[in-house]
């Protein structure tokens, strides 16, 4: 947790002014016991009203400077809460999206969420504890002490006494408890895990009738969160009754020695009432030292997984400056890449060549598990290879900034996602003052001016996040005008044509030709007809190229693209492509021979 305490240093001065504030309300709080004996035994004990009148003036005073010490220490311990907290968040957030998809999947989404959201409140509640309690307390405590002491040194031993009971059991507490919060805070991750894919999979569970089974698990986890928690609020709970004891016990024995000294010396009764309160300013002093003491172990767990977050440095780094770049023809080439995850053994992909030219569109296909998204992936750095080179108009990828070689590159994943905002501002997502005309050409394009145009409010339609009030089609479509409208120099379509019904999708391809004449277009597909007009297909077949060409030369010469057009095609429409091939194959012949 002391790692986190560098998010102080922006608020020093509001600190020390906290800090003198807490000075101030102890200093009253101390104050106080000493005058009321005082007023006991020079004004009450002798009668002396004007004694007494001018005392509790003076006290009325003191309690007045003490009551503004503790306004002004909270509203500052809570300004300073709230400040960190703030800049934490950030932080955590700023990292998070700094990380690849890598780190992402070793922390995991739900346990990023908990780490930014739980445990962020977990410290700032223990910060707002600590900004007052920590300092007030020892200087209550150790104040309290010594003023006990001079008022009735010979009653100083029932005070150690207490002292010595409350440590014991303080370390009894936090002994039992830390180990629990540990655990809490995994099982929280857990919970939150599940709530996600609940919410996230709820079509397929309903669809599946598995609402029972996912409500078990969900109860499962829920139970055992709750019984660990019990099991912490049962130690916790045993804090009040033995302070209580604690305090009766210390109230009794200074009753029973006071009392004894009353016989022979009436001032003593004074000094017995400011003991009995001094004593209770030590007990009270343990009590929140021991609360702190317990809430910041928790704090600590809290502390050390969001310290995990912020000291984790992506495994992809990027240069901050591109080399130098000539102004080439636009070109993505692969050169023996292999790449394998460190959590799997083998490779996905293995020794994977191509050279992906502008104003060409190369496709990938393959049966699932081949590795097509995969290789998709490595183009923007998602992951990096564990050999070979993938180069970018003749540089290789890693000799590119982060912000020129996303620029670069306008990205359709698998499953088109929308945020929340408006129509025009996910198409406009990826520009910089993208304009009206730019943004209404791409959703031309992308076949959704259409839809757009009969939605209530046309381009200023509130979309919702993750895009869950238009179809699968309409958000693909959206996601492709996005990709679109900021006119990049490679188009990564990851199976981004899937939810489109086949006449869409051959005006869509059409549109998109016109406009990618200087541009790399890659495209994974799982449809043949997505792709038959590309000019280079590569068929992918367990991490491997197992063929490379035209539609017509790899159904002659790929039994892999064969087996997919079979499952794809009926019998008469193979035939009918089949005889294609052979017919293409005969004007290339005739055609290399009239150039002979």
């Amino acid at each position: 947790m002391l790692k986190l305490f560098k998010y102080m240093k922006p608020y020093f001065w509001q600190c020390l002014v906290l800090v003198l504030a807490v000075g101030l309300q102890v200093f009253g709080t101390l104050m106080l016991p000493t005058m009321m004996a005082d007023i006991v035994n020079n004004g009450i004990n002798n009668n002396d009203t004007d004694y007494i009148f001018r005392t509790g003036i003076f006290m009325f005073l003191v309690t007045v400077v003490s009551a503004l010490g503790t306004l002004v220490s909270s509203y500052f311990s809570t300004k300073v809460s709230a400040g960190i907290s703030r800049d934490m968040k950030r932080d955590l957030f700023a990292k998070v999206l700094s990380f690849s998809i890598t780190e992402t999947e070793q922390f995991s989404t739900a346990s990023l969420v908990t780490r930014t959201t739980n445990d962020v409140s977990q410290v700032q509640q223990t910060m707002v504890m600590c900004l007052s309690m920590l300092v007030r307390a020892p200087l209550m405590a150790v104040g309290a002490v010594v003023q006990a002491f001079v008022v009735a040194p010979d009653m100083t031993w029932i005070i150690a006494l207490a002292i010595g009971i409350l440590l014991i059991f303080s370390i009894v507490i936090i002994g039992s408890v830390m180990p629990k919060f540990a655990i809490f805070q995994k099982m929280m991750d857990r919970i939150n895990l599940l709530t996600r894919e609940n919410l996230t999979g709820v079509r397929v569970i309903r669809a599946l009738n598995k609402e029972d089974y996912e409500e078990k698990k969900f109860k499962k986890a829920n139970e055992e969160l709750t019984k660990t928690d019990l099991s912490i609020v049962r130690i916790m709970q045993l804090q009040t009754p033995i302070m209580m004891l604690v305090f009766n016990m210390t109230s009794l024995f200074a009753i029973w020695v006071g009392v004894s000294r009353l016989s022979f010396d009436m001032s003593y009764l004074g000094k017995m009432i400011a003991f009995m309160q001094y004593a209770t300013q030590v007990i009270m002093s343990f009590l929140f030292l021991t609360m702190l003491f317990v809430l910041i172990p928790r704090a600590n767990v809290s502390a050390k997984r969001i310290n995990e977050v912020l000291v984790t440095k992506s495994k992809i780094i990027f240069p901050e400056k591109s080399l130098d770049i000539s102004k080439s023809k636009t070109s993505v080439e692969f050169r023996n890449v292999s790449f394998g995850y460190k959590t799997t053994d083998g490779k996905i992909l293995d020794n994977i060549n191509f050279i992906a030219e502008a104003g060409k569109t190369t496709a990938f296909i393959g049966s699932t598990g081949s590795g097509k998204s995969t290789l998709i992936n490595l183009v923007p750095r998602f992951y990096d290879t564990t050999e070979g080179q993938i180069l970018i108009n003749g540089v290789e990828i890693q000799n590119y900034s982060e912000a020129d070689l996303i620029n670069r590159i306008g990205l359709v994943p698998q499953k088109g996602y929308l945020f929340g905002g408006t129509v025009r501002s996910n198409i406009l997502f990826g520009v910089k003052n993208g304009s009206d005309e730019q943004m209404k050409k791409a959703a031309e394009v992308a076949q959704a001016a259409e839809f757009i145009e009969k939605m209530p409010k046309k381009y200023d339609t509130e979309i919702s996040e993750g895009g869950t009030n238009v179809s699968g089609g309409q958000r693909q479509r959206l996601s492709i005008a996005r990709a679109v409208a900021k006119n990049p120099e490679i188009y990564v379509f990851d199976d981004a044509f899937s939810a489109l019904d086949m006449k869409t999708d051959r005006n869509l391809r059409k549109a998109l030709k016109k406009i990618t004449e200087d541009s790399v277009v890659l495209v994974v597909a799982q449809r043949i007809n997505t792709i038959r007009d590309a000019e280079q297909i590569i068929v992918l077949e367990q991490g491997k190229i197992v063929g490379k060409g035209t539609h017509y030369e790899l159904l002659k010469n790929c039994p892999v693209y064969l087996e997919i057009a079979k499952s794809q095609f009926s019998e008469k429409e193979l035939e009918a492509e089949l005889a294609l091939t052979h017919g293409k194959n005969t004007e290339n012949r005739m055609s290399q021979k009239g150039e002979k």
